[in-house]
């Protein structure tokens, strides 16, 4: 298979997060250096490609609760990554037709393929923002366009925090967010732990900050905690991922993932 040709500001270089992500995925948006590194995580924790997974899973049951079950109409989903299978804007327009979705992130990449996640049922709409997390005014005032903040709106960061070290500054633009949108809003994120592999998830964090392209940290369930508070966190609370509101009977194995959903007020 001949590799695909990137685009001007693609570094194929450097592995890249949106790109090891995809592979673990089984997406084809990624390059050998991506594969190399994703390959020797893998390699020291093979479960990491099961936290992918179910990683995605649990972003498309929270936001089926949010649209199906919640009232949620508006969403913003912040590092949303390479279009994949059960998008946010699809899964939301499929319990609500008119649901109207904001994508924001700062990869090139994931810019150039912004294209697949414009698609939308005729009664809603999608819109991208190229922006960095850490800029929350240009996401408010870049979605405002598209949202209207008098009513509730969703905020979905999914394994997004992680890349901001500094608790304080991401609890900051955690709060500024949910600042900006009124009573019955909600707010939905996960972070990696090292709780069920322990030192293991450490070494994979050490071969991720040295060979990628964003530096991360892992967070207990405590801190997890932080980004929460002043919300109602919906059951089953902070969580490994794979136990929030599992759609199959039984307890599922635990993924050093751990979410939870929380809402305004």
């Amino acid at each position: 298979m001949s590799e695909k040709r990137p685009g001007p500001d693609i570094d194929t270089s450097v592995s890249h997060v949106a790109r090891i992500w995809n592979y673990w995925l089984g997406g084809k948006d990624n390059y050998p250096v991506d594969r190399e590194v994703g390959d020797q995580i893998l390699g020291m924790l093979p479960d990491v490609a099961r936290l992918a997974r179910a990683s995605r899973l649990f972003l498309n049951r929270v936001v089926w609760h949010l649209a199906a079950e919640a009232g949620i109409r508006q969403f913003i989903d912040i590092g949303t990554g390479l279009p994949t299978v059960d998008n946010t804007h699809e899964v939301a327009q499929r319990a609500a037709p008119e649901s109207r979705i904001v994508y924001v992130d700062n990869d090139p990449l994931v810019l150039e393929h912004a294209k697949a996640l414009l698609t939308s049922t005729p009664e809603g709409h999608t819109s991208y923002i190229h922006a960095d997390l850490r800029e929350p005014e240009a996401i408010l005032e870049g979605a405002a366009e598209t949202l209207d903040f008098s009513e509730p709106v969703a905020f979905t960061l999914m394994g997004i925090l992680e890349f901001i070290p500094d608790d304080e500054q991401a609890y900051g633009i955690v709060r500024r967010l949910m600042a900006a949108v009124p009573s019955g809003s909600y707010f939905a994120m996960y972070d990696g732990t090292n709780v069920v592999h322990g030192e293991a998830s450490d070494r994979i964090v050490e071969v991720w900050n040295a060979a990628g392209n964003a530096q991360l940290v892992l967070r207990t369930p405590e801190r997890i905690a932080g980004f929460f508070e002043g919300l109602e966190v919906l059951e089953p609370g902070i969580v490994p991922v794979t136990h929030w509101r599992p759609e199959t009977p039984g307890e599922p194995e635990a993924v050093d993932a751990y979410g939870a959903v929380g809402r305004k007020p």
